[in-house]
C-alpha cells in the first residue's frame, strides 16, 4: 500500500517513461549488436538510416510500465509514462519529417 501512496505522482510516471525506453534499448543493443562497440552500432545505425525504427522499439517498452502502474491503479503514475510517450512519439515523428 505504501508503494502505491508514495510512488503514484506524475514524477514517478516521467521518470518509469524515461529508464524504461533506454532499458529496452540495451536489451535490443545487447541481442544485435553482433560484436560490435556502442559507438560502432550507433554510427551502424545512423548510417543505415535506422534510428527512428530502434527509438520505436525502445519506447514499446513504456507499455509495460503503463499497464504495471494501471493494473496497481496508480493513474497519476500513468499520466507521466502516457506523456513521455507522446513526447517520444512526437521526437520520431520529427526525426521521420526532417
Amino acid at each position: 500500500m505504501w508503494f502505491r501512496q508514495r510512488f503514484n505522482n506524475v514524477i514517478s510516471g516521467v521518470v518509469g517513461g524515461l529508464v524504461m525506453p533506454l532499458l529496452g534499448f540495451l536489451i535490443f543493443f545487447l541481442l544485435t549488436r553482433h560484436g560490435l562497440s556502442m559507438t560502432d552500432y550507433f554510427r551502424k545505425m545512423e548510417s543505415a538510416g535506422n534510428i527512428s525504427e530502434i527509438m520505436s522499439v525502445s519506447v514499446f517498452f513504456n507499455v509495460v510500465i503503463f499497464l504495471l502502474f494501471n493494473r496497481l491503479d496508480m493513474l497519476r503514475a500513468c499520466r507521466g509514462v502516457l506523456g513521455i510517450t507522446l513526447a517520444w512519439a512526437f521526437a520520431v515523428f520529427a526525426i521521420n519529417l526532417f
